[in-house]
């Protein structure tokens, strides 16, 4: 089948680093197509099933580059989603990806940078946003531009996170107003002061090229406002009439709107009940025994707060002797962007510290805390359905999809302990009992009340959290997206 380039039905274009299938090539020169597990993808084949969706996306392994280069700029068709994979130059990429992307953007948008001593903006820095990351971003832009040749239909185009700001410019510079450009920011945008640290010209372009969007999707009401308010601070001609959801320029309306991602119901509850994930409860019964369980599942990323986390339960063993041998911390860690220091450096401390925990406290057969490290989805969803507690204490996270998969998958009416940082905070904080990721004590106080609260209360609040995780799955969550999109394209061609 090949793309319809017209026609009244829109055309949904997604645009992101990493794509939705990964290619393994054979000795007989065939590809073995290995379709991802993340929730873009599910969320991407439940809107297959109404929408043609065309996909472009790096190729990220050498396989995937082969893959790539047989098909040159050809789109084709895979599981129901077009897809068309771009080769960057490595160089280009590594600037791109190693030094704008992770880390500065993402650094700032967390705020984790320490600003008396990081980041330095050399000359390095400008040479990896002129030579990586602009080229890179055209690069994806000039492919969807290629796409789009000879399409009359209506488009939708939806660039993801922040490795794609500089998209809209390139596309609405390339396509003109015949588009809907609509980025969606997977992690928090925070207020105007932290977006200080990039040089005026660096962050005024980039801000000018989110607002040549039709609306920009965050997860939560707070991200929407704060870019609001970062372009109303930034770009003197940017403002919003007394909106908090919108920013003008140009007079031009750029909507700035919540759109919080969730989870595939259907497919976790399905995992849950894998002959794997059984042998892996099993295990952690096993490992736990009579205990209580304190769970945490992160990748190892400094935005999670784990040694905060790991400080406060030392202070619960110190304040409440009465968990001693009672009590078990399992910790199910993710590595994560491994090749900077600034990782390694974390999962360093984390290990230190679980180390110091254990050899103050343990028992001949009690181990107060235990860290597994390793990236093995299974285990965490094993692990989740036998917790106590579900302890989520992040500085800063877009959304932090663990707690919801915890309270749909939880069978022992376990107390959630949220950070008001977390986006999940939102939808779920009142279920929750919530703590400040600074505050030790507090935390400390939360933790002794989720392992001593009545099963009454440890009930009501486990099944409202399951029923507000039910009652948005993660299908709608690109549903909504889209619907919006079409609503301007209705009111600029009515039918």
């Amino acid at each position: 089948m090949t793309l319809a380039r017209t026609g009244k039905d829109p055309l949904i274009v997604i645009v992101s680093n990493r794509g939705p299938f990964s290619f393994t090539k054979k000795e007989n020169g065939e590809y073995d197509v290995e379709r991802g597990a993340g929730g873009l993808v599910t969320a991407l084949g439940a809107l297959a099933e109404k929408h043609e969706v065309l996909w472009i996306a790096s190729a990220m392994s050498a396989d995937d580059r082969s893959w790539a280069r047989q098909r040159g700029k050809e789109i084709e068709q895979i599981e129901g989603i077009y897809l068309r994979l771009v080769r960057p130059n490595k160089i280009a990429y590594e600037k791109y990806y190693g030094i704008i992307a992770n880390p500065m953007l993402w650094f700032i948008q967390h705020q984790l940078w320490d600003a008396p001593r990081t980041p330095s903006i050399t000359q390095e820095t400008w040479d990896a946003w002129n030579k990586g990351y602009l080229p890179i971003n055209k690069l994806f832009a000039d492919a969807v531009i290629q796409s789009l040749q000879g399409v009359t239909r209506p488009v939708i185009i939806l660039p993801q996170d922040y490795h794609l700001y500089m998209m809209p410019h390139y596309l609405r510079k390339g396509l003109g107003d015949n588009v809907q450009i609509q980025p969606f920011v997977h992690i928090p945008w925070p207020g105007p002061d932290a977006w200080r640290i990039l040089p005026k010209e660096l962050r005024d372009t980039l801000l000018m090229s989110m607002l040549q969007s039709n609306r920009i999707g965050f997860q939560t009401k707070q991200d929407a406002f704060n870019f609001v308010q970062t372009c109303r601070f930034h770009l003197p001609d940017a403002q919003s009439r007394g909106r908090r959801d919108a920013i003008y320029i140009d007079d031009r309306e750029i909507s700035s709107l919540p759109y919080p991602i969730s989870v595939d119901v259907e497919k976790i509850e399905s995992l849950a009940e894998d002959t794997q994930t059984r042998l892996l409860k099993s295990e952690f019964i096993n490992l736990v025994g009579d205990k209580k369980m304190i769970l945490r599942v992160d990748r190892i990323e400094p935005s999670k707060n784990i040694i905060r986390g790991l400080e406060a339960f030392k202070a619960l063993l110190e304040k409440h002797p009465e968990y001693h041998e009672k009590v078990k911390l399992l910790c199910l860690l993710v590595p994560s962007r491994m090749e900077v220091t600034e990782y390694q450096d974390y999962l360093k401390e984390i290990m230190a510290e679980a180390g110091m925990i254990n050899a103050e406290f343990s028992q001949p057969l009690w181990e107060p805390v235990r860290v597994i490290l390793g990236d093995n989805y299974i285990r965490a969803i094993a692990a989740m359905q036998l917790y106590d507690v579900l302890f989520v204490n992040p500085i800063a996270d877009g959304m932090n999809l663990v707690v919801k998969e915890g309270a749909l998958l939880n069978q022992k009416d376990g107390v959630l302990v949220l950070s008001e940082y977390a986006g999940a905070y939102c939808e779920l904080g009142d279920q929750a009992l919530t703590v400040s990721p600074y505050d030790i004590y507090g935390t400390v106080e939360a933790l002794h009340r989720a392992l001593t609260m009545p099963f009454e209360e440890k009930h009501k609040r486990s099944n409202a959290l399951r029923e507000i995780v039910r009652s948005a799955n993660i299908k709608d969550w690109f549903k909504a997206q889209v619907k919006d999109a079409l609503k301007d394209i209705e009111a600029q061609d009515p039918i």
